[in-house]
């Protein structure tokens, strides 16, 4: 019993590793999947190690083998996910374990993916002893984003705000900057960078001019960023609709005129032109499609009040972060607007944890406790 533990506890330190070195790849994969290999030989040697850096590049388990060469040849390959069985960018990862001559496979999650699902069953074919679930709980969350977007064919979305004790994010004169502390704006950014893509409102953008950028230790990065605004009222000059990165959307309705659309794309501005809401705002799941058609995997909601309180109207916010600075404003602007819950049943909707700061702040992440629309 004691050596069948001691072998348990050598295979989740090996995908804890393996796990770690999927999470560099956070910000870079998307749409593929975060995914880390290790080879190990006799259960202790670690002889190589790889992991996805993006699309287009080697996987995880043909850069682990590339390290190994040789060493490969009955070792032990710890992936985070389920070894790919398909033709895309690059070939199936099965393969390469094969002609590798792996002894064993072990991976944590399997692929839901149905073009590349079955490597298992591959693996097994050609007489590798293959396991899978070690590790599953963490594999999830780790890509929960990317397990949302393939089985709920839209992307995942996280809502995030800063504001005071009595929920403002503005002052009654309008000041929002800044609420608050540094290191609060810096976890902000790290959310941006995790992020296929950022969404704001018209107003957030006529009231604050954010770049609504990245910056991180890895420098500054460009998401694509999309302003929902229904008659293009926004000055196509602003910083959001600087082109670098990937660019920015405008997300309007049939209300905008022509001719402020067109300004829009003069300025290399993509232009989104969605079904309005009951409201005459941008449809919200009519925006999401869209967004699940060109590949994105994830949202960040940054606001405003109005845009937020949207999301949650509609059910359609899969975390949120709350980001909240030990001041009172008595009024001002709501980090939430809509029409709210009318019912206290209906205020549970997500479940809740306090995440440590090094600043003055609080940090609330909450993760939606049922499936929404």
């Amino acid at each position: 019993m004691g050596d069948a533990q001691e072998i348990e506890n050598i295979h989740s330190r090996h995908m804890d590793r393996a796990m770690a070195l999927a999470l560099r790849g956070v910000g870079l994969v998307a749409p593929n999947p975060l995914v880390g290999c290790l080879i190990v030989r006799e259960g202790a040697s670690i002889v190589g190690h790889g992991w996805h850096e993006g699309p287009g590049t080697p996987h995880a388990e043909v850069k682990a083998l590339e390290e190994a060469g040789d060493k490969a040849r009955g070792a032990t390959a710890y992936v985070t996910l389920e070894p790919c069985n398909h033709h895309g960018r690059t070939g199936p990862c099965v393969e390469a374990l094969i002609d590798a001559n792996v002894a064993e496979v072990i991976y944590a999650l399997s692929d839901p993916n149905p073009l590349a699902a079955g490597g298992a069953d591959r693996l097994r074919a050609a007489g590798i002893s293959v396991r899978g679930g070690v590790g599953e709980d963490l594999a999830r969350h780790v890509n929960r984003a990317w397990l949302h977007f393939i089985e709920c064919e839209r992307p995942f979305v996280v809502g995030k705000t800063a504001m005071t004790l009595d929920g403002r994010i503005a002052t009654a004169g309008g000041e929002s900057q800044w609420i608050t502390g540094e290191e609060s704006r810096k976890a902000g950014h790290r959310l941006r960078h995790e992020a296929g893509a950022i969404i704001v409102g018209a107003g957030t953008v006529i009231a604050d001019d954010p770049a609504l950028t990245a910056r991180t230790d890895r420098g500054t990065g460009y998401p694509l960023r999309i302003v929902l605004d229904s008659t293009a009222r926004t000055a196509p000059g602003a910083k959001v609709y600087e082109r670098s990165g990937k660019g920015a959307l405008l997300a309007a309705t049939r209300a905008a005129p022509a001719a402020r659309l067109a300004a829009f794309k003069e300025m290399g501005v993509e232009v989104l032109v969605l079904p309005a809401d009951d409201a005459g705002r941008p449809d919200l799941h009519a925006l999401l499609g869209a967004l699940h058609e060109r590949n994105i995997v994830s949202v960040l909601v940054e606001g405003g009040g109005e845009v937020l309180g949207g999301f949650f109207d509609a059910d359609l916010l899969d975390e949120i972060d709350m980001f909240i600075a030990p001041k009172l404003f008595g009024g001002g602007k709501p980090a939430f607007g809509g029409d709210g819950v009318e019912r206290l049943t209906e205020a549970d909707r997500f479940s809740f944890q306090q995440i440590k700061t090094d600043g003055p702040d609080f940090r609330f992440q909450g993760v939606r406790r049922k499936e929404g629309a």
